[in-house]
């Protein structure tokens, strides 16, 4: 597999790139800094789309959708949101042959279209809360694109809400953090994440709460995988999303947004992946199972058919591999390299002694197993594994991550790892100075590790680090 792929060690962004298009995940696009998301890659954007719609409206938000386009008046609206983007705009000044009368922005974010709508359809108390998500894409123009961690358009959910109340809007915020992104990250893409707060400075713009879910990659570095922010009556006020208030009176709402991509997947590459290619996490992976015949004849291609069947019927998502005519050493070095987590291998020679070989992505391992018991060891195997990819995640950052007590030892730190710091030893000027050697204040936590309210309580915990 070496002659595959770039060895991780050697050169983790090759390997990262070599990994995408060897097993056919994306293509950079036409334009700088756009991607073709392909077949194999998009299957699994599904599945994370899927899960991750489900926990959505578990939450009472509704799906909706809102042009690409925004009037570029919009942004000017709500300086400090439109002042945040301006590097990263993509402005449409002509249409129809014609220049137009005022230019347009094709969407970074979605807070000021969403939030005039918001104002014409919000009157009373009784219409709070209002709870939105949206599936779309946007544009961001990068000056240094990645496919997957950066690209100059990208897939996303962009959920939005205004609420009665600053308490209302905080929880509905921390409720989408944890029982959404932390709950699908963990549990289903099987990444352990840091939850915290984000500083001042890393704020989304216009916000006045950023709390974030952090994933250690392969190389030590971070990722942020997802965020939630409380917007406060920041963008009510400048876009008059107000109600009548019970009391009769006129109030101005409390507003909220939150947003995962398809970064999510140059995630789960970093985190997961190896040297032989990707490791999809069995409650993930849009194929569980890879049925695999290496040789035909003598019974095995109807074996092999029964087993998948035998598997669909279990609900294992299954796919049949007979393509007899590619020789079967690249077929299995392409599964390997797409991380199907249990590949069933059917031949004659083991089919005689009533066995096929049940081969389990996560740590390479092959067992000859009887067909009878074949549905049984692989959902063994899937349990097991999804639990095993999270446990040496969680393994690697605490193995990467330094406690220490001053800004000079975690930046020092940050060369291979995380470093957690008292934040009163970094403090805004510590911030400014790290970010000046590359590093960044990832999040902010409680000694015991839970999410604060504000970077201003006492005995915060600073979590510093190098970043994608």
């Amino acid at each position: 597999m070496a002659r595959v792929l770039t060895s991780r060690a050697e050169d983790f962004p090759r390997w990262y790139q070599d990994l995408i298009a060897k097993a056919k995940l994306a293509d950079n696009g036409p334009v700088r800094g756009t991607m073709v998301i392909r077949p194999a890659g998009y299957a699994i954007w599904e599945r994370m789309q899927a899960e991750m719609d489900a926990r959505i409206k578990a939450a009472g938000a509704e799906n909706a959708y809102f042009p690409l386009f925004i009037p570029e008046s919009y942004l000017k609206r709500e300086a400090e949101h439109v002042e945040g983007f301006s590097p990263e705009l993509a402005v449409v000044t002509h249409g129809g042959g014609k220049q137009l009368a005022e230019p347009v922005v094709v969407r970074p974010t979605s807070e000021t279209v969403i939030g005039e709508f918001m104002a014409k359809w919000i009157d009373s108390y009784r219409d709070l809360p209002l709870l939105l998500n949206q599936w779309a894409n946007v544009v961001r123009w990068e000056l240094r694109p990645r496919i997957f961690l950066r690209t100059s358009e990208f897939l996303w959910q962009e959920g939005h809400t205004a609420h009665a109340t600053r308490e209302d809007a905080r929880a509905y915020a921390r409720r989408i953090l944890h029982e959404a992104y932390e709950d699908l990250m963990v549990n289903v893409l099987g990444i352990p994440v840091v939850v915290g707060l984000k500083t001042a400075r890393e704020r989304f713009a216009g916000a006045t709460a950023t709390y974030t879910c952090e994933g250690m990659m392969g190389d030590g570095k971070a990722l942020q995988l997802g965020t939630s922010h409380e917007l406060g009556q920041n963008f009510a006020k400048a876009f008059d999303i107000s109600y009548s208030s019970a009391e009769g009176g006129r109030e101005h709402a409390w507003t909220t947004s939150w947003g995962t991509s398809t970064r999510m997947l140059g995630g789960l590459i970093m985190c997961h992946g190896d040297d032989n290619g990707l490791r999809v996490p069995p409650k993930l992976a849009p194929i569980q199972a890879y049925v695999m015949i290496v040789k035909d004849g003598e019974g095995v291609g109807e074996a092999a058919a029964k087993l998948r069947d035998a598997l669909r019927d279990a609900g294992v998502r299954v796919a049949l591999d007979d393509r007899t005519d590619t020789a079967f050493g690249r077929r299995a070095v392409d599964a390997e390299l797409r991380g199907y987590p249990v590949r069933v291998e059917v031949g004659p020679r083991d089919l005689a002694a009533g066995n096929a070989v049940v081969v389990r992505r996560t740590d390479g391992s092959k067992a000859p197993v009887a067909v009878a018991d074949v549905v049984g060891a692989v959902l063994a195997a899937l349990e097991a594994d999804q639990q095993a990819l999270h446990d040496q995640a969680l393994a690697f950052r605490q193995s990467r991550t330094v406690e220490v007590g001053t800004l000079a030892e975690a930046i020092e730190a940050a060369a291979t790892g995380w470093a957690k710091v008292p934040w009163s030893a970094v403090g805004v000027q510590g911030e400014a100075e790290a970010n000046g050697q590359g590093v960044t204040v990832r999040c902010l936590l409680r000694a015991d590790g839970s999410v604060p309210d504000s970077e201003d309580e006492p005995d915060l915990v600073a979590v510093l680090a190098r970043a994608y």
